[in-house]
């Protein structure tokens, strides 16, 4: 039997009846309309750096903050907005998040400097706190043979959402411009920001207490420093002073934040819940599945618009490019929708595994054979429907292993590990690019094979690890409970 995390205490403020509380459908597309719009506004910009650049007479190395920028916002602050849901209300809290993020859009929308471009995309990073509150709204207010396939659902939109930034953003600037890349998202989060204030209902669980604000700091004060590290390496160089020093102050503040976390009476992050199997596991898995998800986004697109010329490629536009990620889209609606199915027969372990098998064998094609286009096709569709499954599966075992009440802060947290694996695999993979430029002026074609051995090999260890994941009975998998580790794994 695994230790348990310490129960949280817990209140109810609502009595949760079929004629007060609003149909969960109308719930579940309010949810994914506000969640599909953040995802869009995650990855849109990453075509559209190079105009932001001549946009702004800037560098690319400083365009890319608008990137960076938003991941660490998003990083730092996920689980502190989920730990906040948790004790103040959930959908209070997705609201404010989504004010929040409306006028953030907006700000962006108009900037026309980098400056006030970068204000924007940290507050709207921030916003990255929306899934975890909605993971645990779909929780509090679907019945329980619904959660899985809610929460599945809902994940893919995460990894949905990012690839239909990358295939949109070409036409968008090529016939509008920048300043589309945010109105557009805003025309979908202004009416679901008023209409979740309107017909969501509230949570009926709270947690008492309060946020351990020092260790809030010690924790954003770790992840800014290891993520503008590892986003930097590939300009800086890994041995770099400033990639080391900042490195090993990322370690020494989340080292810090271990221990206020372990010593406070009110922790931010309740440390046995993150030792218990189902919960590191998990969150292992997510960091080396993030590593392969977000570095799909740059090989892919940058292999395909390299000139023929050069010995490989296919000479792709922006749009060109995008359309190659189609595939990997639609699958990973297509199977993160099935999932909630697959989990109610099989559990959430298999299509984790599956996922991460899917996603492997996806890298090991690209590494491979990619002379002919349908070979980038067949893997992109492959890619997807790993990364659907995955996504859907891992976020669904997290909640299985921690009580309702540790709902937003334990989802929050496996967002951050896989967005730090994701900042991980951008950069490894950009670093082996980086030191494969010939004089063409583009990395070798081994350089490429290289890179998508790398993301090959990290799904494939997560694979691995996934094995560790206790196995529980369907039934039993989103029974009430206070932490998953009660239930007896099934062996």
């Amino acid at each position: 039997m695994e230790s348990c995390a310490r129960p949280a205490r817990v209140s109810s403020v609502a009595a949760v009846t079929s004629d007060t509380r609003q149909h969960y459908n109308v719930t579940f597309a309010l949810l994914a309309v506000a969640g599909s719009a953040y995802a869009l506004l995650q990855s849109l910009v990453a075509p559209a750096i190079p105009d932001l650049q001549h946009a702004f007479h800037t560098s690319v190395n400083s365009a890319s903050w608008v990137l960076t920028a938003y991941l660490l916002s998003a990083s730092i602050a996920t689980p502190l907005i989920g730990r906040l849901g948790d004790m103040h209300g959930k959908q209070r809290l997705l609201v404010v998040v989504l004010v929040l993020m409306c006028v953030a859009t907006a700000v962006s929308a108009v900037a026309t400097s980098l400056a006030v471009m970068v204000v924007g995309r940290v507050i709207q990073g921030a916003a990255g706190g929306l899934f975890p509150l909605a993971f645990g709204i779909i929780r509090d207010e679907f019945p329980q043979e619904r959660v899985a396939g809610g929460i599945g659902l809902m994940s893919a939109l995460l990894g949905v959402g990012g690839g239909a930034g990358i295939v949109l953003a070409g036409p968008i600037v090529d016939h509008l411009d920048y300043h589309y890349l945010f109105w557009l998202p805003l025309i979908l989060l202004v009416p679901a920001t008023v209409a979740i204030q309107l017909f969501v209902p509230e949570s009926p669980l709270r947690v008492r207490g309060s946020a351990n604000w020092v260790g809030a700091v010690l924790m954003s004060v770790g992840l800014a420093a290891l993520l503008v590290a590892v986003s930097e390496a590939p300009v800086w160089h890994w041995g770099s002073a400033r990639t080391v020093v900042l490195l090993a102050a990322g370690a020494t503040g989340l080292v810090a934040w271990v221990w206020s976390e372990v010593r406070s009476r009110q922790p931010l992050v309740d440390m046995r819940m993150m030792r218990i199997r189902g919960v590191w596991t998990t969150n292992a898995v997510a960091a080396l599945l993030g590593f392969g998800m977000y570095s799909s986004f740059l090989l892919i697109p940058d292999f395909v618009e390299t000139p023929e010329k050069v010995g490989y490629g296919f000479g792709a536009s922006v749009t060109g490019a995008g359309l190659f990620l189609v595939p990997a889209t639609i699958a990973m609606l297509i199977f993160g929708a099935q999932t909630g199915r697959l989990e109610r027969r099989f559990g959430s372990k298999p299509p984790l595994l599956a996922g991460a098998l899917a996603a492997s064998g996806a890298y090991a094609i690209l590494a491979a054979a990619r002379n002919e286009q349908w070979e980038i096709y067949v893997a992109a569709a492959l890619l997807g429907a790993g990364i659907g499954l995955a996504f859907a599966a891992m976020v669904n075992l997290i909640i299985e292993n921690v009580g309702a009440a540790e709902t937003g802060i334990a989802t929050g947290m496996n967002t951050v590990t896989r967005t730090i694996g994701g900042a991980f695999g951008g950069a490894a993979v950009a670093s082996i690019l980086a030191g494969t430029v010939g004089a063409s002026g583009h990395p070798s074609n081994n350089g490429y094979t290289i890179a998508f051995t790398a993301c090959a090999v990290a799904p494939a260890l997560g694979l691995l690890v996934g094995l560790l994941i206790p196995r529980r009975r369907p039934r039993d998998a989103f029974a009430a409970h206070e932490v998953g580790d009660v239930l007896s794994p099934q062996r």
